[in-house]
């Protein structure tokens, strides 16, 4: 096997675990609904909540934070410890080595099992950077509580929490790292879910937006 089929193989992968439902599955086995059909239509951990109370919505977020994170460690932990003869005579661009934590980003948006419809990417996006950037991350984790507990919105949280993980983790790496090539693949996240968050904006803007409630609907 040589590297690029090793990576095709990683993104391929990647893409499928990005792409199980998990908010759709708990909805449809525990609750017999189909969580598209509910509350903002998002198959993600705050719809689930929404509809099916704490303990769903906190199993839909793990679930699909666990999806993020799993593919990092295997990008960037196993994969180079397995195969590393493959890795030393033939070294990845920057760009390549991180196309797999991308699609798995990606699988979560745009889900093969749901014609290409998906969640925002946000909890799934938060496991490969707690992986990744674990300090810069976890600032911004207090950035999206804050927002949060004042505001109530959980979209608007997560849409300043982008913001503020670019600049944290580009600040930090040129701070703290030393490390001063230009973070594109986080730019990317963080553009990818903002622009999922689109509808959420208008909401926002119209003040139309659903605030978080710990309630069970009926």
């Amino acid at each position: 096997m040589n590297l690029t089929l090793l990576w095709i193989i990683l993104c391929v992968c990647a893409y499928l675990i990005g792409s199980i439902p998990f908010g759709y599955i708990i909805g449809k086995i525990f609750h017999h609904q189909d969580i598209r059909k509910g509350g903002s239509g998002n198959i993600g951990a705050t719809n689930a909540l929404r509809l099916y109370g704490a303990l769903s919505g906190i199993a839909v977020l793990i679930l699909d934070f666990l999806k993020g994170f799993i593919v990092a460690w295997l990008v960037y932990k196993v994969v180079p410890d397995k195969f590393s003869y493959l890795m030393g005579e033939n070294p990845l661009n920057p760009f390549i080595f991180n196309l797999p934590v991308l699609m798995v980003i990606l699988g979560h948006m745009y889900s093969v099992f749901l014609g290409f419809k998906g969640g925002k990417g946000v909890s799934t996006a938060l496991g490969v950077f707690i992986y990744l950037d674990t300090i810069p991350m976890l600032i911004s984790l207090i950035v999206f509580l804050v927002v949060v507990v004042i505001t109530r919105y959980v979209s608007l949280g997560s849409i300043v929490t982008a913001f503020s993980f670019f600049i944290i983790d580009f600040l930090w790496n040129i701070l703290v790292m030393k490390e001063y090539a230009f973070p594109w693949f986080e730019l990317t996240v963080v553009l990818l879910i903002i622009y999922k968050h689109y509808p959420n904006i208008l909401r926002l803007l119209e003040h139309q937006e659903s605030k978080l409630s710990f309630r069970k609907d009926k």
